[in-house]
């Protein structure tokens, strides 16, 4: 049984992690840490975890805290984890962070996307991408995990396959993608309040959405070069959910387009044996519904022969699979369990 910490408890990604490790057999939360409601019981504000969680919100003191648990999760703004995380409390405890501060390779990309002075460069090079069924090796001896956004975990698992295999052009690539409204986290904002989003959907960071380099950084890796791309994202007016629809020119194999069995084997050959990537039947394309509370990712693809490009969709829950669900799976192979433990949940619907 391992101890757990989670700075940032009272925000939707905290709160999903508390959620999800309640199930978890290996895993036991003792810091529920919160700037908000401090001594408040954490059950007065999540009521669904009401005679389930018996414990009061505490502060946000990394240095007490790496002395009493074995993996801290951080679901904090920008900026807060690197301004705490030191040499001595790496020593001790394994940080996964749900912020972006380790997720860029060059910190003056950090710096110019969010606007923020880094306070802990040094670290950045060590810390892992902790995009499971891509690093899974390299996650395993991290100090540091740098637990991806939901943006971009659908963007970049999505093309992935295609991306690796050399059967896109990777520099065509356009990313439209929608999420629900808990992606902008708990705090009032009056954008996102119900008459606002309600009845709605809209385009917003268009060309500057902070997610855009992160997806070009790792889909970079894969294409063995530097990318750019089209990134834009829209607010959808539900609760949970990200469906991204991606489209890319394909590269002609022997002065053909590849087949869509060819396609298909692409993403067999990096996601066949993937518990939480569910690649769709022929003429099956994802919806949000399907994967809500779930770990799962459903992905589809269509090519358009007509202007020789490929549609490729994606869809996942923003706050498991997008955020607290891919933190509890980089946990799980941090500590060497079974790496759905705790994750094994049927998709709710309605």
């Amino acid at each position: 049984m391992i101890k757990v910490g989670i700075i940032g408890a009272t925000g939707y990604a905290g709160a999903e992690i508390v959620r999800l490790l309640q199930m978890h057999p290996q895993a036991q939360v003792v810091w529920y840490g919160s700037r908000s409601y401090i001594d408040q019981k954490y059950a007065s504000i999540y009521q669904n975890l009401f005679k389930l969680v018996d414990a009061d919100c505490l502060g946000e003191d990394m240095d007490k805290l790496a002395d009493e648990v074995d993996v801290i999760f951080t679901a904090t703004p920008q900026g807060l984890c690197a301004s705490l995380v030191s040499e001595e409390i790496l020593n001790k405890v394994k940080i996964i962070d749900l912020s972006a501060d380790f997720r860029l390779k060059d910190v003056s990309v950090y710096e110019q996307w969010y606007k923020l002075e880094h306070k802990a460069p040094q670290y950045i090079d060590e810390a892992v991408y902790g995009l499971c069924e891509i690093n899974r090796d390299k996650i395993k001896g991290a100090r540091i995990v740098a637990n991806p956004g939901c943006y971009t975990t659908c963007s970049i698992l999505t093309a992935y396959p295609l991306v690796k295999e050399g059967l896109i052009d990777p520099d065509t690539l356009i990313v439209d993608a929608l999420s629900g409204v808990s992606g902008a986290g708990r705090g009032a904002k009056v954008a996102n309040l119900y008459c606002e989003v309600n009845e709605s959907a809209k385009p917003y960071g268009v060309a500057n959405h902070r997610h855009t380099p992160e997806i070009e950084e790792q889909l970079g890796y894969a294409a063995g070069k530097e990318i750019l791309i089209n990134f834009t994202p829209h607010l959808a007016p539900m609760n949970r959910g990200i469906l991204a629809t991606e489209y890319a020119t394909l590269n002609k194999i022997d002065g053909k387009l590849p087949t869509k069995e060819t396609i298909r084997a692409a993403y067999e050959k990096y996601y066949g044996n993937e518990k939480f990537i569910r690649i769709l039947d022929d003429g099956v394309y994802p919806e949000t519904r399907w994967v809500e509370t779930s770990n799962y990712v459903d992905i589809g693809f269509k090519i358009d022969e007509r202007t020789g490009r490929i549609i490729m969709m994606g869809a996942l829950d923003n706050l498991v699979k997008g955020a607290a669900g891919q933190a509890v799976q980089n946990m799980n192979i941090l500590f060497g369990f079974e790496e759905s433990m705790g994750l094994d949940i049927v998709p709710c619907f309605p």
